[in-house]
């Protein structure tokens, strides 16, 4: 039933926050209220680097057969596994979505999200409806 005090093809929902708000968005912890904090995990102390001290990087680096590494990429792209099935024989595809939902996420507003932490498989990333499925990859 339509209500005549208001002009049809008209939006109903109110987009301004009231005006006794004492603020005008909901945080990640209003959504997800018992997260588990994962805090604990970003301090970096230098007794939990796996790199051993005066460790140097571009030497490591120069040091890699580029033409071997791209030769295991290629071979590890199609090697389908039985618990996980590549589509079509190939794992690039999957790979690129991965990579495409990881930079995608990050949101400025709150800096959640992006390639650098691997948070796609936590709260509140992994329950976005565009991230659907990336659990099982």
């Amino acid at each position: 039933m339509m209500s005549h005090d208001k002009p049809a093809g008209k939006c109903p929902v109110m987009h301004a926050p009231p005006s006794n708000a004492t603020h005008s968005h909901r945080s990640n912890r209003d959504w997800w209220p018992k997260q588990l904090n994962l805090g604990m995990l970003h301090q970096n102390p230098p007794a939990g680097s796996p790199m051993e001290e005066g460790f140097d990087y571009r030497q490591a680096f120069s040091s890699l057969d580029l033409a071997a590494v791209k030769q295991d990429l290629a071979a590890l792209m199609t090697d389908s596994q039985e618990w996980w099935p590549a589509d079509w024989g190939h794992y690039g595809p999957l790979f690129i979505r991965m990579a495409w939902h990881s930079a995608g996420t990050y949101r400025t507003s709150d800096g959640r999200g992006g390639a650098g932490s691997g948070s796609q498989r936590f709260a509140p990333l992994n329950s976005w409806p565009d991230n659907v499925n990336l659990d099982k990859a």
